[in-house]
């Protein structure tokens, strides 16, 4: 496989630290909030990703992380907490919140079929965890203690901005929006690994560690849960791009220094879901939610279909109108599986072939549409309908959109017997005789009895067709 690696900046062959086994981590939500359609974009194509590299032979461990503390407004050191944010806007606690919207996450994400994780781990399961590796780094001088705080120092590092080279003005405290300035800190960039009281008198969550009643930081929890479950080296670290800084540089940063050695080879950064008017997020009123999806009609699974058109690393814009064509798309998809015959033997060389050009598309920087377009391929290649099923099972165990589950369910529903069929027959049938009789009065007075019983008909060369509205 090749996969585009951010901190290079360039498709690199993809090899584990150990053959045949990726250790994977995921960051997790923030579980203050619903997730809107734009965040699960992030974890369906890691769903794929992972999803791919378990068809394509290897044994995969992915680790997620729940943030349940420490995440600020800011995605950096300013701001209020997130978590208590949402606790104040429902009135209810800290934990109430997070077990809450928890549960929803992993509701969209079962409707999204997206895989649970091998490993969850809340953030506020790992206090002792914190506590080592910020004392390890007071201890090697990669960490300060300042106004009851322990900040990361990133003066002791080579390189900091390990993704791209930043304009130091643009980063400069004060100076890009949205930055406070926080006096304790030695260099502008350093940030927080541990807060005190001094940050948040009224903060919901508190533990006791060697510098003070606090909290952790945002940034160490990613490191410590991926290092506990994943050992010292990750193979693919995942998230969106907006993680890319200042979320993952910390993360390099925290975790290399403590470790002694590189820590993560390859990063993979899914773009944006946009909207007209930019890019989705809470803060905007563009809130779209899978409920909301399915509140409108849509299956979850059509918006999958629509993400998996598209290549992660390209923004993708989001409209109901593009919603809508994704949907004609996948419904004739679905119906022209639905078409396929049951029995018969599969084509063995055949199916391998197909198989290897599905593997070498989507193997290509997860190239999703390419693998769209090797399962159309499929439908129109001259093999027999055993193999054709087969072969869609086989491309779903990635793709992830229950085609042939889909399929079964549409010839069963064709099958079923319609309530009051007889009835509406009969009635087509008297409108025939009438307009056979030129008593166009009486054929129009059935076609609007036929309408009010919920009933289109239309009239062509082969005769009339009918279905309920």
């Amino acid at each position: 496989m090749k996969l585009y690696n951010s901190a290079t900046h360039k498709k690199e062959d993809f090899i584990p630290h150990e053959p045949g086994k990726v250790s994977m981590y995921t960051c997790g939500p923030t579980v203050y909030h619903f997730a809107h359609i734009g965040n699960l974009r992030s974890y369906l194509m890691e769903d794929v990703l992972e999803k791919f590299l378990r068809y394509d032979g290897y044994d995969v461990k992915r680790v997620m992380n729940i943030t349940d503390v420490g995440h600020l407004a800011s995605d950096a050191d300013t701001g209020e907490d997130k978590m208590v944010k949402g606790a104040k806007r429902e009135h209810k606690s800290v934990m109430e919140i997070a077990q809450f919207y928890t549960d929803a996450f992993f509701a969209d994400c079962k409707k999204l079929n997206i895989k649970y994780p091998d490993v969850v781990q809340p953030a506020t399961g790992m206090i002792d965890d914190y506590i080592k590796v910020i004392t390890k780094l007071l201890d090697t001088g990669y960490a300060y203690v300042a106004g009851g705080n322990v900040y990361f120092d990133t003066s002791k590092l080579e390189k900091y901005y390990v993704f791209n080279d930043h304009d130091e003005e643009d980063l400069a405290v004060g100076v890009r929006e949205g930055v406070e300035e926080d006096t304790n800190k030695r260099n502008k960039n350093d940030f927080v690994l541990w807060f005190t009281k001094s940050k948040f008198e009224d903060q919901a969550l508190k533990w006791d560690s060697p510098w003070g009643v606090g909290y952790p930081g945002w940034h160490i929890e990613c490191s410590c849960i991926s290092m506990k479950y994943n050992g010292e080296y990750l193979d693919i670290h995942c998230g969106g791009i907006d993680n890319a800084f200042p979320h993952h540089t910390n993360e390099i940063a925290q975790s290399e220094a403590y470790l002694g050695h590189p820590w993560c080879k390859y990063w993979m950064h899914i773009h944006h879901l946009n909207t007209n008017s930019g890019k989705m997020s809470k803060s905007k009123g563009e809130f779209l939610t899978v409920s909301l999806l399915e509140e409108k009609g849509y299956d979850p699974l059509v918006y999958r279909f629509f993400c998996l058109q598209s290549h992660y690393r390209k923004s993708l814009v989001f409209s109901w109108e593009n919603l809508d064509n994704a949907k004609a798309a996948y419904d004739k998809l679905v119906a022209r599986v639905a078409g396929l015959s049951d029995g018969g033997e599969v084509d063995q060389a055949a199916f391998e072939r197909y198989k290897a050009a599905f593997i070498e598309s989507v193997g290509n920087d997860l190239n999703t549409s390419l693998g769209i377009t090797a399962l159309y391929d499929v439908l129109k290649a001259d093999v027999n309908d055993a193999t054709k099923r087969a072969l869609i099972d086989s491309f779903d165990q990635v793709l992830g959109l229950d085609l042939l589950a889909k399929a079964a369910a549409l010839q069963e529903k064709a099958a079923a017997p319609v309530e009051g069929a007889e009835e509406i027959e009969a009635l087509i049938a008297k409108r025939l005789e009438a307009k056979k009789a030129k008593d166009w009065a009486a054929a129009d007075a059935i076609r609007d009895q036929l309408k009010a019983m919920g009933v289109e008909i239309k009239d062509s060369k082969e005769g009339t067709t009918w279905t309920r509205v």
